[in-house]
């Protein structure tokens, strides 16, 4: 089989991320507590599954065999971060204003060129970012024709002024 005889369809999503925690109460006050997804599943204390508008699951956690135990080696193998994207740069100046009011830390901010991202820890140490796309249009394209992605300081002071 060639590889090449076969791309996987442009209308193709991740559709959702299954996480291991080590404790449901935790996880499900950050998910769902700060960053404001809607519980759509619960399987006692062992499993939840939550969502954003209803769909039936953007992230399932669960703790069938993470219970109590400590968060991943950060320079081991595993995921590197869940991306989670918000529709417009207003909405990420609001979850970003959420974040600030609660006091949580962030591990960086970006501007990526393409779009622009806050990046966290949850409570179990998994990677988290939270960003916007910018209108393809706006997408930095080198001479080739090839996206010319980057990674510079993103201007958080800026992004509130989206609240305005």
């Amino acid at each position: 089989m060639n590889p090449t005889d076969y791309t996987v369809p442009a209308d193709t999503r991740i559709g959702h991320v299954h996480l291991k925690v080590s404790n449901l109460e935790k996880a499900l006050d950050f998910y769902c507590g700060l960053l404001g997804f809607e519980l759509t599943a619960r399987y006692g204390d062992q499993a939840a599954f939550i969502s954003a508008g209803g769909y039936h699951h953007h992230i399932g956690l669960n703790t069938w065999y993470s219970k109590g135990f400590p968060p991943a080696s950060r320079d081991g193998v595993g995921l590197f971060h869940t991306a989670i994207l918000y529709p417009s740069r207003k909405d990420l100046a609001r979850i970003y204003k959420r974040l600030i009011d609660s006091h949580y830390p962030l591990s960086g901010a970006s501007d990526h060129g393409v779009s622009e991202a806050i990046y966290l820890n949850d409570p179990d140490n998994n990677g988290i970012e939270l960003y916007w796309d910018r209108p393809k249009e706006l997408w930095p394209v080198a001479e080739d024709g090839s996206l010319e992605m980057y990674t510079r300081v993103l201007n958080l002071n800026g992004l509130l002024t989206e609240l305005n």
